[in-house]
């Protein structure tokens, strides 16, 4: 959803409690939304490119997302065996970049990592962790792997997390910038894709209804 729209929405969907949820809500989007252009700007530059490779038609315009999500603990009636107690299971996500910020003192998140072990990310206070997305693997070329994730709170402790998607222009056409084919040995490994179109087709081959 972009600003206007998660205006709306929270309007609609605002708790009663606790009463300044919407003011805080609104500054936290858009703190998320400038640290992100920030950060994309750093990955142009790391690419080769110019500051504001990423922006104009890419994403001048981005389509962001705002999940808060919820992992009950773990209680004995549900035993203490991980695959038992996998709250999400493993996937990529779609966009550009996701900040990921988590409860303190509750180790959930995993990512797997090139040998196929899955390592923890234990939260860090005052800091976010950042999950490289799908339409960025195809921008740089492959030269930024999508993060494989999962989340499993073998905690007794219920595990809140904020998640915050930072995605293109709904109707931006996603493929390999020159400049990260250049530094890839000249060959293009993607071909491009709408990602509005790429997005919807995710939602329904990935959802039941």
């Amino acid at each position: 959803m972009k600003a206007g729209e998660g205006t709306q929405s929270m309007t609609t969907l605002e708790p009663s409690h606790p009463p300044n949820f919407k003011k805080l809500m609104e500054e936290y989007i858009n703190f998320c939304t400038e640290l992100s252009r920030k950060i994309m700007r750093g990955i142009a530059l790391a690419l080769g490119g110019s500051p504001v490779e990423f922006e104009g038609t890419i994403a001048g315009d981005p389509f962001w997302v705002l999940r808060i999500i919820g992992y009950p603990g773990v209680s004995p009636a549900n035993g203490q065996d991980m695959p038992k107690n996998v709250g999400c299971g493993a996937h990529t996500v779609i966009g550009l970049v996701t900040l990921v910020n988590q409860d303190d003192g509750i180790t959930a998140l995993q990512v797997k990592n090139l040998s196929g072990e899955w390592i923890s990310g234990p939260p860090i206070p005052g800091t976010f962790v950042r999950n490289i997305s799908d339409m960025l693997k195809i921008l740089s070329n492959g030269l930024y792997e999508s993060t494989l994730h999962r989340v499993t709170n073998n905690s007794p402790i219920y595990r809140v997390c904020v998640a915050y998607f930072y995605e293109p222009n709904y109707d931006a056409v996603i493929e390999p910038l020159d400049v990260s084919v250049k530094q890839t040995g000249g060959t293009t490994r993607f071909e491009g894709a709408v990602y509005g179109k790429h997005l919807v087709s995710k939602v329904l081959t990935n959802f039941i209804y």
